[in-house]
C-alpha cells in the first residue's frame, strides 16, 4: 500500500539526568530535505541520524527535533560564588565612596543579590552534554519509535490517498466510455452540417466524392488512438501504484501523458457534449496530480 509524505511521530527516552523528546514530521518534496533542528544532538552523530532518516523515509522535508528536560537535580545552574562576592564587593567600595553612604539592609540585600545574578558569568551557562555515550542506545530507540509512528501515520494517510486517486482515475474512464456513446452522434452531426451548407450554396456533389472527402475531413477528429492511449495509460497507473513500494514520481510522469490523451481528444472534439466531458476528465485529473505530489 501506498505512503503518504505527510507524516508525524513522537517518542520519548528516559536517561539518567533527564527526559528526551524525539519528533519528526515530514511534508511533500521532491527528494530527502533533511533538518536537523536541535543544539542536543552530538557532532559525531549527526550524519547517522541522517542517514536513518533517509533510509526509512525516503523522500520529504523531514524536520527532526530533540528537546531535552532535565531532572529536578540537574536543572539548577551552579551559581559561580567566587565572581559573585568580588562583583559584590566591588559594588560595596563604589559605594563607600558616594556621599551619604550607609550600609546596606536585608532589603536592598536582596535586590542587590538579584541584580547581580544578571551579571555575566555569575551563574555558570554551561551545561553538561544532555547526551551521554552511555545513553546513545536508549536515543536511537526513541527515534526508532519515533520512526515508527511516522511511518504508520503515512500509511494512513496513503490509503485515504489510494482510495481518492484510484476513485478518480475510473471516473476518467467512466467519461471516456460516454465520449464514445456521444462519438457516432459527432459524426452524423459533422455530416448533417456540411451537407445543410451546401444545400444552402445550392450544390450537389458526387455522392461517391463527397464519401471520400468526408471520410479524409472525418479522420482530422477521429479519437480512436487517443482512445487506446489514455486507457493504456489508466491501467499503468493501477499497475504501477499497487506495485510498487515509492510509486509517487513515476505517477507524475503517468498523469503527464493521460492529460496529452485528454487534452487532444478536447481538440478533436466538435462536439458539445464531448467537451464538457472533456472539462470533467480535465477536473479529475487536475485532482489526482495534486494528490499525487504527496505520495511516496
Amino acid at each position: 500500500m501506498i505512503q503518504s509524505m505527510t507524516g508525524y511521530g513522537k517518542a520519548e527516552a528516559t536517561l539518567k539526568n533527564g527526559k528526551l523528546t524525539v519528533e519528526i514530521r515530514t511534508l511533500n518534496a521532491k527528494s530527502a530535505d533533511i533538518n536537523i533542528k536541535t543544539s542536543i544532538l552530538p557532532k559525531d552523530k549527526d550524519i547517522p541520524v541522517r542517514k536513518k532518516l533517509a533510509d526509512r523515509l525516503q523522500r520529504g522535508t523531514i524536520d527532526f527535533f530533540l528537546t531535552f528536560e532535565a531532572s529536578a537535580g540537574e536543572s539548577a545552574r551552579p551559581i559561580n560564588a567566587e565572581v559573585l562576592k568580588a562583583y559584590y564587593n566591588q559594588v560595596l567600595a563604589i559605594r563607600r565612596e558616594l556621599p551619604g553612604f550607609t550600609a546596606p539592609g536585608d532589603e536592598a540585600n536582596s535586590e542587590l543579590l538579584a541584580s547581580l545574578l544578571r551579571l555575566p558569568d555569575v551563574v555558570d551557562a554551561k551545561k553538561a552534554d544532555a547526551i551521554a555515550d552511555e545513553d546513545w542506545p536508549a536515543v536511537e530507540a526513541a527515534i526508532d519509535e519515533a520512526l515508527d509512528h511516522l511511518q504508520a501515520f503515512r500509511s494512513q494517510e496513503g490509503a485515504a490517498l489510494y482510495k481518492d486517486v484510484t476513485g478518480r482515475v475510473q471516473n476518467i474512464l467512466d467519461l471516456y466510455d460516454q465520449v464514445e456513446f456521444l462519438e457516432g452522434e459527432r459524426i452524423e452531426t459533422v455530416k448533417a452540417r456540411i451537407l445543410k451548407n451546401l444545400e444552402e450554396l445550392a450544390q450537389k456533389p458526387d455522392p461517391a466524392r463527397f464519401e471520400q472527402e468526408l471520410i479524409f475531413y472525418l479522420e482530422k477528429y477521429d479519437i480512436n488512438e487517443e482512445k487506446v492511449r489514455l486507457r493504456q495509460h489508466c491501467r499503468y497507473f493501477m499497475e504501477t501504484i499497487d506495485g510498487e513500494p515509492y510509486p509517487g514520481k513515476k505517477l507524475g510522469f503517468i498523469i503527464q501523458e493521460m492529460g496529452r490523451e485528454i487534452n487532444t481528444t478536447g481538440s478533436k472534439a466538435n462536439h458539445a457534449g464531448i467537451q464538457k466531458l472533456v472539462v470533467r476528465m480535465k477536473d479529475e485529473l487536475e485532482k489526482i496530480r495534486e494528490q499525487s505530489m504527496n505520495i511516496l
